[in-house]
């Protein structure tokens, strides 16, 4: 948990190194190690409530302590026992932290001079631009956030079906169900450890949330056609775009962390695609984009965002410091690539604009501020991009959201450019990198 605290890479990553140098961790005791962490992710903001009314320091030991004692209801007594300084085991209580726990005796998680925010774990933030966005729904919203992510599966079609992918896992004694909206999607309804999946080593199915599933599925992409996805990061959106084409066309992977590109690469080759391409960009304008004006029929820009939606699965996010980052800077920088990468589209193509966000800022009102600014596009409603998708929140756009969905929280617009394409001069920017 410190470590998590201490080190500015997400929890997963942390956890997945963490377990890397300690192998003789037998996956049972991995198991229970991961639940209690999530536990105290997902519980932050009140075990550090409960800290600050008993005059306590938010730091990991505490709140793992505040933990055992609100939530799993054990007495002082119990905890100490635990923390007998034994091998493997935590150091004894201090007299300080035994003072704690009898303090916190007999409390639960709970309590009503809470504010909102800290019993719905939403850091300030936050808390204004979504109660904007989901009016009364924002307390229903915020507690499916608080819920733990399913594991969803996306079966590559150019090496297998839904249907035999479902019959594999069921002999495996595993339960899965096909997703509800996506075509080649897979719900398993327990945790497991992925080293038990063959498929998943084959190449046969990918990691992806449904919600991601869909969005990828609105890039619409054709076989023989010319894509890029402008912000491809480890390529999951990419993979799904070159199934659709059957391995036929083009697809260009950018990204500005090349890491993220050498992992994508790995992957398209154990799903067996060989028509990707990956492309390192030095920034939302690299000339590259210049260079390649007008040159493509599809245009996906999965762009960097606050990761809102994407709260129950990764719940250490909506704590990293958000705001010296800042919204503002996250929106900015989303409008210049999204301005960017529409000039790679020919007449008649389509821009899609998707983010992980649940924020309107990033969402609806970043579109909007595109298309005032871009009159050669108009947006293509979602009735007309994709009529299957009938539960999105929006009638335009794809608007997906824990509590409705039972996905990760997206946002999807389709655009197509009816113009022609702006003149040179218009770019400026370039001419100055």
């Amino acid at each position: 948990m410190h470590e998590v605290d201490s080190v500015a890479r997400p929890a997963d990553a942390v956890v997945s190194a963490w377990f890397r140098a300690r192998r003789y961790i037998h996956d049972k005791d991995r198991g229970q190690i991961l639940d209690l962490l999530y536990a105290l992710l997902r519980h932050h903001a009140r075990l550090g409530w409960w800290l600050a009314r008993h005059g306590r320091e938010n730091r990991p030991r505490n709140r793992l302590l505040a933990w055992l004692s609100l939530k799993e209801g054990r007495t002082p007594d119990q905890i100490e026992r635990l923390f007998n300084g034994a091998k493997f085991a935590p150091a004894m209580l201090t007299d300080h932290e035994h003072a704690l726990l009898v303090k916190l005796r007999g409390c639960t998680i709970g309590h009503p001079d809470m504010p909102e925010e800290v019993r719905l774990e939403c850091p300030s933030w936050a808390a204004d631009p979504l109660r904007r966005r989901f009016g009364e729904a924002f307390g229903d919203e915020m507690a499916a956030l608080l819920t733990p992510a399913p594991l969803d599966l996306r079966v590559n079609p150019i090496k297998a079906t839904r249907e035999a992918m479902l019959g594999a896992l069921k002999h495996l004694g595993l339960r899965a169900q096909p997703s509800v909206l996506a075509p080649y999607g897979i719900r398993l309804n327990e945790r497991l450890s992925l080293a038990s999946l063959p498929m998943l080593k084959k190449g046969e199915v990918e990691i992806q949330d449904e919600g991601s599933q869909l969005v990828a599925m609105l890039v619409d992409a054709r076989p023989g056609e010319r894509v890029v996805d402008f912000c491809a990061g480890d390529g999951g959106k990419t993979l799904a775009i070159a199934a659709q084409m059957n391995n036929k066309g083009h697809v260009v992977a950018c990204d500005v962390m090349e890491g993220r590109l050498k992992r994508g690469a790995e992957r398209f080759r154990q799903a067996g695609l060989h028509n990707i391409e990956t492309r390192l960009l030095a920034g939302e304008t690299d000339r590259w984009v210049k260079r390649h004006k007008g040159g493509f029929d599809r245009v996906l820009v999965d762009a960097p965002c606050s990761g809102t939606g994407t709260w129950r699965r990764n719940p250490d996010a909506r704590w990293r410091a958000q705001e010296e980052q800042g919204l503002d800077k996250l929106v900015s920088l989303q409008a210049r690539m999204l301005a960017s990468a529409a000039r790679l589209l020919k007449p008649g193509g389509r821009l899609v604009y998707a983010t992980c966000s649940l924020m309107p800022e990033e969402n609806e009102d970043q579109v909007a501020a595109f298309l005032a600014a871009h009159p050669a596009f108009r947006i293509v409603p979602l009735s007309e991009a994709a009529p299957q998708m009938t539960n999105s929140a929006h009638s335009d756009y794809l608007s997906l959201t824990p509590a409705r969905n039972d996905t990760d929280g997206f946002f999807a617009a389709v655009m197509q450019r009816e113009g022609a394409l702006p003149p040179e001069r218009a770019l400026t920017k370039d001419k100055a990198e």
